[in-house]
């Protein structure tokens, strides 16, 4: 989680609907602070913020509590972010020779691979890559689950963990195959039949993943899985009578009243040229095709669930309501070229990139420009009345419009600021550190030597000379 300082007066309510669970700290003065942690003595409360502390007098906090909200469920899903929950025997007797405050004790694994026990190296080596998964090392989280099975070719948990990072890294199909072979060696495994529920649903297999998650459901209640199957089901219904067409990157799913096939051919034309336009800025292509699928507006919301005030979707599949349009308006145009850029940037940062440079990026490279708008965020700047970078790391889904209004404008300007004082190349190395499982302020910090708080500084400046 990350933490922030809120004005009483500002989004308090959008606060709330955002953070994990953690300390919340409330100032006499009506200001709240959100932090991981909080201790007091006697005259100080110091909280952790990250990997940063801080103190501030006693004598300005009116009281401490403990967090309860969590990130909404009824925000986008994408799907390579599910972890398992499966364990193997013995896990907890090597966990600490293996993995010391988060990392791996190469040393370590070398010498209990050494004891020529097959059984104890696919155990440490499944530690080794359990821990460089949950911290988003996926490489290194990889190659040591291919070691684990090298020693254990049918351990479930590892057959499990591999798919799942085999998902995290955009190989689906290889992905159901290793999961698959998880759920025949443990039948009765809610996980493994979840992982190859996500694997299925990721590779478009939706009927195959809806039986997957029910056989998991069956085994184990689970929120998540609950949700994406009813997900999953209402995609089905929708797209019960759609049609499919191909072209070099793309699938288009569609029912044949909504739209001409010349208006189809212009779209697949028009996402073709921002492809190749995006992969000279990006110098990256996703992994795999893109699915698209064309709704009635009221077929995305019932589908989608997504607010009034959304305009398009990309959730793993490009999602986009027709609205009476039968030929691609420039407004249509940079609508695609947004969510498209959402699928380059996941695939570089493995689905962790912040939402503020998410969205910031989309806009910027629309391109869509704040105008007139720039005066009213600088008076917000001026104010400190503005939404702080940590808030806006999570989907801006949940937001009310007005919310999510000032949201976009922040994300934009944050994204233009970057691009105008460092360069495409160092956005894409910050892209490039979020997917090789950095923080985003720690990407920060490595490729642009600055945190959240200098660039926010940096910005109010920046709006200060534009209003002059």
């Amino acid at each position: 989680m990350r933490v922030f300082v809120i004005p009483a007066y500002v989004l308090l309510a959008a606060s709330a609907s955002l953070l994990a669970s953690g300390e919340v700290i409330h100032l006499k003065n009506g200001d709240v602070i959100y932090a991981d942690e909080a201790k007091e003595d006697s005259s100080t409360v110091q909280y952790q913020v990250g990997d940063n502390s801080f103190t501030i007098p006693k004598s300005k906090v009116a009281s401490i509590e403990v967090d309860p909200t969590s990130v909404p469920s009824g925000q986008a899903i994408t799907v390579p972010t599910f972890t398992p929950e499966v364990q193997v025997s013995g896990e907890q007797d090597l966990l600490d020779q293996v993995v010391h405050n988060h990392e791996v004790d190469r040393g370590a694994l070398a010498a209990i691979e050494a004891r020529h026990n097959p059984e104890l190296s696919a155990i440490a080596y499944y530690l080794a890559g359990k821990s460089g998964f949950e911290g988003g090392r996926f490489v290194e989280s990889k190659r040591d689950f291919q070691t684990a099975l090298r020693f254990q070719p049918d351990n479930p948990a590892v057959l499990t963990y591999y798919a799942a990072v085999l998902l995290r890294t955009g190989s689906a199909l290889d992905a159901i195959s290793y999961a698959k072979r998880a759920t025949e060696v443990a039948p009765d495994s809610p996980d493994a039949f979840a992982t190859l529920g996500y694997a299925e649903y990721a590779a478009g297999r939706l009927q195959d993943a809806i039986q997957s998650w029910k056989k998991s459901l069956s085994y184990r209640p689970d929120a998540t899985v609950s949700q994406l199957l009813a997900k999953a089901q209402r995609d089905v219904s929708a797209e019960s009578n759609y049609s499919e067409r191909e072209s070099g990157h793309f699938v288009l799913r569609f029912e044949g009243s909504q739209s001409s096939d010349a208006f189809r051919d212009q779209l697949l034309s028009t996402l073709e040229s921002e492809y190749q336009d995006l992969a000279h800025t990006f110098g990256n292509e996703p992994r795999s095709s893109i699915r698209v699928v064309l709704y009635t507006s009221q077929a995305f919301f019932d589908v989608t669930r997504a607010p009034s005030w959304m305009g398009a979707l990309n959730d793993g599949e490009l999602r986009i309501p027709l609205r009476g349009v039968d030929s691609i308006t420039p407004q249509l145009a940079r609508v695609l070229k947004h969510e498209l850029t959402h699928s380059f940037i996941g695939d570089i940062t493995a689905h962790r990139c912040p939402a503020w440079l998410n969205e910031g990026i989309a806009q910027m490279l629309e391109p869509r420009l704040l105008g007139g708008r720039t005066a009213q965020l600088a008076q917000l700047f001026q104010a400190e009345r503005d939404i702080p970078l940590n808030m806006l790391e999570h989907s801006f889904s949940s937001l009310s419009t007005q919310e999510a209004a000032l949201a976009y404008d922040e994300s934009l300007f944050a994204a233009g600021y970057l691009y105008g004082h460092y360069g495409m190349p160092d956005v894409v190395r910050i892209l490039q550190r979020i997917g090789a499982g950095d923080s985003p302020e720690s990407s920060l910090r490595s490729v642009l030597h600055t945190d959240y708080g200098s660039l926010e500084s940096d910005m109010r400046a920046e709006l200060r000379h534009s209003g002059n």
